[in-house]
């Protein structure tokens, strides 16, 4: 665990901070459980095969198009919306069709997150129909009071500072109160400049982007381990 004692907000003096904090804003994949389990891979390929199909391209391209819409816009549905029109739903049923019992069920999470006071969100560019069923396999879902997802936020993703403010004022959350969790560095930048702490989880994936160091002071704490950084808490 590192924490940055360099954050252009409020430096934090320890982790006591955090405990006082209101509300916990969580990201869902690769954040609640770790990215070797190969979910990631599952949703990268379906990913690829429905554009592929969409635009009429081989795999290889559609690989392409499907990692430079990602860098460029957040999302890959981002990109297929703004230049194909893609309709946003089949392509969400499709690529959250996925094996999810490849996660095992996470009994000291759920352990962690019972002892961690405030409301606790999920903020995700999935859908809800997926962040159920993670939760629901993870065996954490009763101890979050609320999903933000990609629908909520009309189709626009993470980290765009217009969807914070959206969720700021969906769930009247005090930022100064708040603490964000993600695995996607660049994802707490918008949180951090409303005054949330941050807290990124080094992800264990293939994705580049994921695995960026933050440009910047608004990454507050590192850990590899979410788990044993709540518990540290």
């Amino acid at each position: 665990m590192v924490q940055n004692s360099s954050s252009h907000h409020t430096p934090l003096p320890d982790t006591a901070h955090l405990i006082r904090a209101h509300t916990w804003v969580f990201d869902l994949d690769n954040t609640l459980y770790c990215g070797v389990h190969g979910l990631f891979e599952q949703i990268d390929a379906r990913m690829r095969s429905y554009l592929a199909r969409f635009l009429e391209i081989d795999e290889d391209e559609a690989h392409r198009v499907q990692k430079s819409y990602f860098r460029q816009y957040g999302t890959t549905l981002r990109g297929m919306m703004l230049n194909h029109a893609m309709d946003p739903t089949p392509y969400l049923n499709y690529v959250h069709d996925i094996d999810i019992s490849l996660i095992p069920a996470d009994p000291a999470l759920d352990a962690a997150l019972a002892r961690l006071p405030g409301r606790k969100i999920i903020f995700t560019n999935a859908d809800v129909a997926h962040a159920e069923r993670v939760m629901a396999r993870l065996g954490v879902a009763d101890h979050f009071d609320a999903i933000f997802d990609i629908v909520e936020a009309d189709f626009i993703p993470k980290p765009e500072p217009e969807i914070y403010d959206k969720l700021v004022k969906r769930f009247d959350i005090a930022p100064q109160g708040a603490v964000m969790v993600e695995d996607i560095a660049r994802n707490l930048e918008p949180a951090a400049k409303l005054g949330m702490a941050t807290v990124w989880v080094r992800p264990v994936t293939e994705c580049a982007v994921c695995k960026e160091a933050p440009e910047g002071d608004h990454v507050d704490f590192v850990t590899d381990d979410l788990v044993a950084w709540l518990r540290a808490l």
